[in-house]
């Protein structure tokens, strides 16, 4: 596969711009592979990836039964951060991070990784000591933050209204080297380097049934025919619970949609993300120029991709308080995405009940932001059969009550 570069740029363009090459091939599926992972969004292609780099096991398919990341790796809003209370949250999150620095160098492919920094509004007395409880716990995880005041919050986004109606800011936490990314890019750079190593990525290919033998996985069975495998990784987000229920194990999760928004673009008016916890609104300012806003999930099950009315009402009011300027934006577009939701808001890393099976869901509404470490971590969790840096996250943890609470610790499960 050629390697993108400014020579090549200025070469095409001589050619008429001819000579690309499609950014990843469209195989039919082999009869077996080594490893079979379900899921061509973000964690499943960089899960993928990784076996290939770090363990050299390239005989892998990705199977996807719509098109690539069209799931909720393009529906999400694109933070990335690492600034969470818990340990284990704390350095999954933050290899993570550290991993999207360099990604874009990594995969030859720019995936617009901005760290713009992430502030996260202290809006009560509440927030202000738990957020400073978060700082020291960070300084001990070797994460950078800070709790910073009011006058440093407006020196940072000047359109924000210190002194809301309800809830006046008090200070943030404050990560500097957050930010965020291109989520498209984020998928296609991984499948295009997954291509390039000799892996399938195979489009509007259905699983309809995990098949096993003697308590250990042989396969799937999907739209496209049987697929053998030695491993079967599952790693589909809001739908974890319908394919663990064909592989014959159940999972303690549930799915909801989660919303967001976009405005219509404005100038340049903001460059950092600004989350509020408190009134539960998060805002960014897209390269486009968009109001990027989001807020919470859904108050009940369901696997719809759409927005609600009243989400639109809630987050909006919510976040029209701490910026009034936004009031006089006008709502582009919107969508939802189907998460899943563990009892502790904390992810699933794990093997399971069967043989060769291994699990990587409920990011619940934080997923984006932890997909290089997720695929790290479920990579060497595949392979070597156990990771550092999923140990914690296991689905054992459900049945001995070891929870990792991080819906308590962090205040927001983003």
């Amino acid at each position: 596969m050629k390697r993108y570069s400014a020579f090549a740029i200025a070469r095409e363009a001589l050619r008429g711009h001819k000579g690309w090459e499609r950014a990843w091939a469209s195989p039919e599926p082999r009869a077996t592979y080594d490893v079979v992972i379900i899921g061509a969004g973000g964690h499943g292609l960089a899960t993928a990836y990784y076996l290939g780099k770090n363990h050299g096991v390239k005989n892998v398919a990705i199977l996807e039964k719509g098109w690539l990341g069209g799931g909720n790796t393009g529906r999400n809003t694109t933070i990335i951060r690492s600034n969470y209370l818990q340990d284990a949250s704390a350095a999954i999150y933050e290899k993570s991070r550290s991993l999207y620095e360099t990604l874009s160098q990594d995969l030859n492919y720019n995936v617009m990784f901005s760290p713009r920094g992430v502030m996260m509004l202290a809006q009560t007395e509440h927030e202000v000591r738990g957020y400073r409880r978060t700082a020291h716990a960070n300084a001990l995880q070797g994460v950078s933050t800070e709790f910073i005041g009011p006058q440093r919050v407006k020196e940072l986004c000047p359109i924000i209204c210190l002194d809301g109606p309800r809830y006046p800011v008090l200070g943030a936490l404050w990560q500097p080297r957050g930010g965020t990314a291109r989520h498209d890019a984020v998928a296609w750079g991984y499948a295009r380097a997954c291509s390039d190593m000799g892996m399938h990525v195979i489009q509007k290919c259905e699983v309809t049934g995990v098949r096993t033998e003697g308590g250990k996985v042989t396969g799937v069975t999907t739209t496209k025919g049987d697929i053998g495998c030695g491993k079967l990784g599952i790693v589909v987000a809001g739908h974890s619970g319908v394919v663990a229920d064909m592989a014959g194990f159940r999972l303690p999760v549930e799915s909801v949609a989660l919303q967001a928004l976009v405005s219509e673009p404005i100038k340049p008016c903001m460059d950092v993300v600004v989350m509020a916890n408190t009134v539960h609104g998060y805002m960014s300012q897209s390269d486009k120029g968009e109001m990027v806003i989001g807020g919470g999930a859904d108050g009940y099950n369901n696997y719809n991709q759409r927005g609600s009315f009243h989400h639109i009402e809630e987050t909006v009011r919510a976040l029209v308080e701490t910026f009034p300027m936004i009031s006089r934006l006008k709502m582009l577009r919107q969508w939802g995405g189907i998460v899943d939701m563990t009892g502790d808001r904390s992810p699933i890393l794990s093997k399971t009940p069967v043989e060769g099976v291994f699990l990587n869901c409920g990011w619940g509404t934080g997923g984006f932001k932890a997909i290089p470490g997720s695929g790290w971590a479920m990579a060497e969790l595949m392979a070597k059969g156990a990771s550092p840096l999923a140990a914690e996250f296991g689905l054992e943890r459900f049945r001995e009550g070891r929870f990792i609470d991080e819906s308590v610790a962090a205040g927001v499960a983003h």
